[in-house]
Parts: structure tokens; sequence; C-alpha cells
């Protein structure tokens, strides 16, 4: 993770020490009446900057002429990051006390915290990151780290300080930027000035992700004019190796699952893992209350399943079906119970696609949908069919419309303008085997990528800029909380120099090496 860093010639603003501190960082000391032709950029084995002065007059005069509105939006930002350094600090202790099981005895703490920090990270590391992503998370950093720069310039120059330079560094494979200012200059301002300046960086990165998430929610009104939203998923691509390979193509809107409508990207993964948590469970048979109306002709027609260690089969490719009726539906959702009701002779081998295009009965389908559905099959001729889910084979039926034109003379001719297929198999494998957008161009299928792209961005700004406001707000050496709590602790606190000196060291210490216990706690999680 990438880090946005303050350098006050070169560390940060000392309170008693005639020398400043070092700083992990080989940063140059600049003098306030260097020429900005003498900057000299840093290169080594495991670092390497550039630095320029090309922001420095712009920043300023933007800083001075709006010096009273940056003030006042830099006190929100300073009384915002001390709530957050000490929420953060709150937190982190009772992540530790929780890693060293100190209060086992509490339950309800216990749960409250199990969905803290490593129950934000716990769901993130369940997935793997592809070249894609890695490129979304370096474009989001370069944003975040830009932003929280930014807020330490202008907090800066709206207090008349002058910007030495600003740079961008790469430590090992970390990106990174910062601002120098005149350390000097920085010494004769009020503390309350001072502590503006390093809470800048938090603030900004606070307000990206307010900025992040309020145009998340209205991005459909603002793409409105070029894409539709809410219609359903369209998909972008399906790759090869997909099962749904040559049943779904790009561009077609997948609309319904289960006769469930499908409109967003949420609807889409909860539906499929919900059916994929019920198949995971099952220990036996499982008879949906989801059913079609077959005609009992083609009940008489078929043949029997055939019974194979104990278990139903069906040759070639056909389908597990059994009967169902209003009194069954009660009991369909205990797997033992509708084993125990399935014989040889009402279990039925069908092929699925044969009974997609019959009525639906049954009470599990959307009924504000289908208002024809009903618990039992209106003509008398027919019977209400369900397929049987066995524990390896989960079943879901998913609707889709495609554009006539775009389907060519391959294919079957009810398959030209859209349709209905059953996929049986892996739910969460097929679920991530295709790309989907929740917008629908109304120009040119080409631009179907580019929601995505926004979108993917907007989400990745957000995490990154949130954990580099969190990241900051640590009371931990190198980063702004360390000179955001000297600060606060000179403002603040009615102690003694040597007492307050004390109660800092300490704290960044302890701090530190929480932070650390956490992150090497995070790593091992990632490598299990």
């Amino acid at each position: 993770m990438a880090e946005g860093h303050i350098q006050l010639q070169p560390g940060r603003r000392p309170t008693r020490r005639s020398t400043p501190p070092h700083t992990i960082l080989p940063l140059r000391r600049i003098s306030s009446s260097s020429s900005s032709s003498h900057l000299s950029n840093s290169i080594s084995c495991w670092y390497c900057d550039f630095k320029t002065s090309v922001f420095n007059q712009p920043l300023f005069h933007f800083g001075q002429n709006y010096s009273r509105w940056l003030r006042i939006w830099f006190s929100i930002g300073m009384g915002f990051s001390l709530t957050t350094l000490i929420s953060v600090t709150i937190v982190i202790m009772l992540e530790l006390a929780r890693v060293l099981n100190l209060y086992n005895g509490i339950p309800w703490l216990n749960n409250i915290l199990n969905g803290s920090i490593f129950g934000f990270y716990s769901p993130v590391l369940k997935y793997s990151i592809s070249v894609t992503d890695i490129g979304y998370i370096c474009i989001s950093t370069i944003i975040s780290v830009a932003i929280h720069e930014l807020g330490h310039a202008l907090a800066a120059t709206s207090e008349g300080i002058q910007i030495e330079y600003t740079a961008v560094f790469l430590a090992v494979l970390f990106p990174g930027a910062l601002v120098a200012f005149n350390h000097e200059l920085l010494e004769m301002k009020p503390r309350v000035a001072t502590l503006r300046i390093y809470c800048a960086g938090i603030w900004h990165n606070a307000a990206l992700c307010v900025v992040c998430a309020l145009t998340l929610f209205m991005l459909p009104f603002i793409l409105y004019p070029l894409y539709s939203h809410g219609e359903g998923l369209m998909v972008l691509d399906v790759s090869a190796e997909s099962p749904l390979y040559n049943y779904l193509y790009p561009g077609d809107l997948i609309t319904k699952l289960d006769g469930k409508h499908i409109s967003t990207s949420n609807e889409w993964m909860e539906t499929l893992h919900l059916l994929d948590k019920q198949i995971f469970q099952m220990t036996n048979y499982y008879i949906s209350n989801k059913g079609y109306c077959v005609p009992n002709l083609m009940i008489a027609e078929s043949r029997n399943a055939e019974i194979v260690d104990d278990q139903f089969k069906c040759p070639n490719e056909l389908t597990l079906f059994t009967t169902i009726s209003c009194m069954d539906l009660s009991r369909t959702n205990d797997s033992s119970n509708g084993s125990n009701q399935l014989t040889r002779e009402n279990v039925y081998c069908f092929p699925a696609k044969g009974v997609l295009g019959e009525k639906k009965c049954g009470d599990g389908w959307d009924n504000t949908v289908n208002n024809y559905t009903n618990c039992l099959c209106t003509d008398e001729d027919e019977s209400c069919m369900t397929p049987i889910h066995t524990p390896d084979v989960s079943w879901v039926e998913i609707s889709f419309s495609r554009r006539c034109s775009s389907y060519n003379s391959s294919g079957s001719e009810e398959n030209r303008c859209g349709g209905t297929f059953v996929f049986m198999g892996d739910m969460m494998l097929m679920a991530h085997s295709i790309r989907l957008t929740e917008y629908k161009p109304r120009l040119l299928f080409g631009l179907g990528y580019v929601p995505v792209v926004v979108e993917k961005l907007l989400i990745n700004t957000f995490h990154v800029s949130l954990m580099l406001a969190l990241l900051n707000s640590l009371p931990v050496y190198y980063l702004d909380g360390e000179s955001i709590l000297e600060v606060a602790l000179c403002c603040f606190g009615s102690m003694t120099p040597r007492i307050r000196e004390a109660v800092l060291r300490s704290s960044l210490l302890v701090g530190t090496i929480v932070c650390v216990l956490l992150n090497l706690r995070i790593l091992l999680l990632v490598t299990t």
C-alpha cells in the first residue's frame, strides 16, 4: 500500500530538538534560497524519485487567493482527523486484545469485533487478483496519493508557506508522493495552523471517498443519455473455458434466474450464492417447489429412472424429475422428507430443455412476474413436475434476450432472439466465468466496457483512499499520525515537555508494534 508523505525539511516538526529527526526515505534537504534548477533526483537499488517545482507557484497562488475558505475547510478536516486517530487507535488496541484472546468472556464484544479489521479483510483475501485488477489498483493509488498530497500542499499555501518541491517516488515496489516545505517558515506558524497542514491529507482522502461513493450512486443518472440501467445484466465476454460458452454471447441480456428478475450484479451473485449454498448443505436429494406443467402424455412416454448403488440415475443427458402437488410443497424444503417420498415409479427422466416452454407451477416462482403461476396446473391433462437436485448437481434456469440481427443462422430458431436454458453444475464457477455489466449501451456495443472501467476505478479508488486515510491516522512512526499526535499533545495537553515526550514515544512505540503484529496476521491469512 503506497502512502503519501509530507516532508518538512527534512523530517516532521520537532518540538524541542535542535536537529530534525531522520526519515526512512533518502530525502535531500533544501533551503528556502535554493533554486528549482538545482533539484536532484535520487536513484538507488531500492529507491528512486523525481522532484519538480512546476506546481509551486500555481498552488501557492491558489492557496493565497482562497486562504479564508481553505482554512475553514481544513479546520473541519483537523477535527475529523483527530477523531479518526482516536477511533483507529481504539480499534487496533481492541483488535490486538481479540487476537490475544483477552476478552473471550465477553461474547457481545467478541461478536462486534469479529467484523472489524479481519472481518473487513477476510472476504477480500478469498479472491485472486488479476493483472487487470493490479492496473486498477495502481491507477487508484496514484489518484489517492495525489489527492492526499494536494491536501497538504493547499493547507500549507493557505497559511503562506511556499512549497519547495513536489516529488513522486518508488520505494522497492511501492509508489508514493510527497511535498516538501520550508522548515523554518513552518516553525514560525501557530501550532493549530501546523496541525491543519498535517491533517489535510487524511481529510482529503476522506473527501475523495465521499466523492467516489456519491458518483457511484449517481452513475446511472450520469450515464443515462448513453446507457440504460436496470433492464438486466448485459454479457460483455464469455471465455472459452466457461460452462456458458455457446449458450450466451456478448450483447445478450440476462433478465431472470429461476424466474426472478435480475437487474444488478449483487442480485446475480446473491441468487447464485443462495442456490449454491442450498446444494452444498444437501446430504441427499432436494425437491424444489418450482415446477413445470408437463403433459401427461409426455410423462407416459418417458422412462423411469434407474437405481444404481441406491441412487437414481438417468441415461445420457436426461434429468431427474418427479411430480409434486400442493400437499407436497410444505415438505419440499426438507431434503430427507423429499428423498423418502421418492420411488422408482414417480421419478422420471426428461430432457431439461423439453420442459422449459411449459407453464410454471408450484409456489417458488416470482408470482409478480408470472401471473399465470399456480400451485396446480389448470389443465387436467397436465401434471406439475419439478427437477430433483442432487448433492453434486445444482440447477438454475437462465432467461435472456438478444437482438435477432446479432444472431446469425447458427443455432436453433427459437434461440435467435433469446430464450431460456438450464445450467447444471458449479454455480460460483459459472458466475465468475463471464463478464457482466448493469449498463446497456443505447448505440454501440463496444461502449459497454466504459461503465465497467468507471465503476472499477471508483470502487478501487474508494478503497485505496480509505486505507490511505486510516493508515495515516495510525499513531505509527514516519506516518502523518506521528506528527498529528505530537502537535496535538502540544496544543491540547497540559503536560510538561518531559511527560509529553514520554507519552509520545510510548504511544508511537506501542502503535507501531501493534500494527506490525496485525499486518503479520493479515499476511498469514493471505498465505494460508
